[in-house]
């Protein structure tokens, strides 16, 4: 018989049977189910995260009038937030290890949620004061958000087994598109109803009650309360890393440096990494840009922008839930794990490049259309996480999912800085479309001809035996 968990759950046996200390076997139990639990958590985190970069974006035309800020300005702005994600990845993934997944990424919702509400009082502010402030917070924004993406590929290579990782990661990374359906509205509502400031004390405090409940929900396998043998059994031979967070013996053997070397010295991750920059170009110019580009290319108002603006959004999460199930479809069916995750990549991305032909058509319809074809292209491509969780080394799932999304998020720094000059000095949007939509092309080189087979890293320079007791 197992020994009790520590958390008070009831204690079971291996077939997933409850047992009392004096009746013995009372009741057969059928696997649970709580994976998808902590995947529904994972999703809503994920969701106000994406939210809360938004907000920017969503106020972008009002904060710009108000303060008098160039489009160069607001690019720079814009891009504020992806310096300090991009830099603090890698800690964020050692924060991971070091810590756990739990704790970790609570104090990253807690601290980005403060950060988020902070900039609603940037409008007590005028000129270079308000200009370097919305810099200042926008960096320590993307710092306090590092740890969340590699912390979801972290906490689904623990619980999910791998023929329902690509489905589970492509389920997190579609509330990248669900956050604009769910609040790009309501936040051009409020911006038009309400003023910009209004934005940021909404969602950071709605933030700051998310991270209470994620402490109230989120557990390891073996320490969640309503998880039971069958479950653990299940998702434990199916591939998931089930005691990730429970050795710290395991994370103080890596050496950092030499792991960071030992990745970077994979072919296969080099070219996952190229991908992800150029899928993560789309992504920016979405998060950032696109409202934008609706307001000042297009004609419309704010309040048009947010609603309208969330259409390709739709788009987007259809197809990134589309792109996981056909993934793991795939292996369910006997194909390999390289042909099931390239497969929706290589073709999400051919439907990601029609933006391009936004150029040469007139009518705001068409428009929208067009770019949720390709929003929803770039949801069925976007499995780079689910190919971390493949692939990372099971010492060291955050440092690199880290390193991972170091590259990934570089796009978030070059494309918003890119397109403001290509807009400040063409007067015009085209180029800036050709410009991403380039990118999904560069995407499927990248994981046709460099990425090879996809498979899990396994160390040797850079893992040691741990410490004696």
């Amino acid at each position: 018989m197992a020994n009790a968990p520590a958390n008070g759950a009831p204690d079971i046996n291996q077939s997933g049977s409850h047992l009392s200390a004096n009746q013995g076997v009372i009741s057969t139990a059928t696997a649970t189910r709580a994976r998808w639990g902590i995947l529904a958590m994972l999703f809503i985190a994920t969701t106000i995260n994406y939210a809360d970069r938004a907000t920017i974006s969503i106020a972008g035309s009002d904060i710009a009038s108000d303060l008098g800020l160039s489009p160069i300005e607001m690019g720079y702005i814009f891009s504020a937030f992806a310096w300090s994600y991009v830099l603090a990845q890698i800690p964020g993934g050692w924060l991971l290890d070091k810590f756990g997944s739990r704790l970790t990424y609570f104090a990253s919702i807690f601290l980005w949620s403060t950060f988020t509400l902070l900039q609603g009082f940037v409008g007590f502010l005028t000129g270079g004061a308000a200009f370097i402030m919305l810099i200042v917070l926008r960096l320590l924004v993307g710092a306090a958000e590092a740890p969340a993406f590699p912390g979801n590929s972290r906490i689904t290579s623990a619980w999910f087994p791998t023929h329902e990782r690509g489905l589970a990661a492509s389920i997190f990374n579609s509330a990248q598109y669900f956050a604009t359906v769910a609040f790009a509205p309501l936040m051009g509502w409020m911006v038009h109803s309400y003023g910009w400031q209004s934005i940021f004390f909404f969602m950071g405090a709605l933030g700051i009650v998310l991270a209470g409940i994620w402490l109230k929900t989120i557990f390891s396998p073996k320490q969640h309360p309503r998880v039971n043998a069958s479950e653990l059994r299940y998702i434990e031979e199916g591939g998931a890393l089930v005691d990730l967070d429970n050795s710290t013996q395991q994370n103080q053997r890596v050496d950092t440096f030499k792991c960071i070397k030992e990745l970077l010295a994979s072919r296969m991750l080099l070219g996952v990494y190229i991908g992800q920059y150029c899928i993560n170009s789309l992504t920016y110019f979405f998060l950032t840009w696109f409202p934008v580009y609706l307001v000042q290319e297009r004609g419309m108002s704010i309040l048009q922008a947010g609603f309208l603006a969330s259409l390709p959004a739709i788009a987007g999460f259809l197809g990134g839930v589309s792109g996981g199930w056909l993934s793991d479809r795939l292996t369910k069916k006997g194909y390999s794990l390289t042909f099931a995750r390239k497969l929706p990549i290589v073709v999400g991305m051919l439907m990601s490049t029609s933006m391009i032909a936004c150029n040469y058509v007139d009518t705001d319809t068409l428009v929208i259309a067009i770019m949720s074809l390709a929003y929803f292209g770039k949801g069925v491509g976007a499995l780079g996480w689910a190919v971390v969780a493949d692939t990372s080394p099971k010492e060291a799932g955050g440092l690199s999912g880290g390193l991972f999304n170091t590259f990934g998020n570089s796009a978030g720094i070059v494309t918003p800085i890119v397109i403001g000059y290509i807009v400040h000095s063409t007067g015009s949007f085209a180029g800036a479309l050709a410009y991403v939509g380039a990118h999904a092309v560069v995407a499927i080189v990248s994981y046709l001809c460099v990425v090879g087979e996809i498979k899990r890293i396994t160390l040797s320079d850079s893992v040691s035996a741990p410490a004696a007791q």
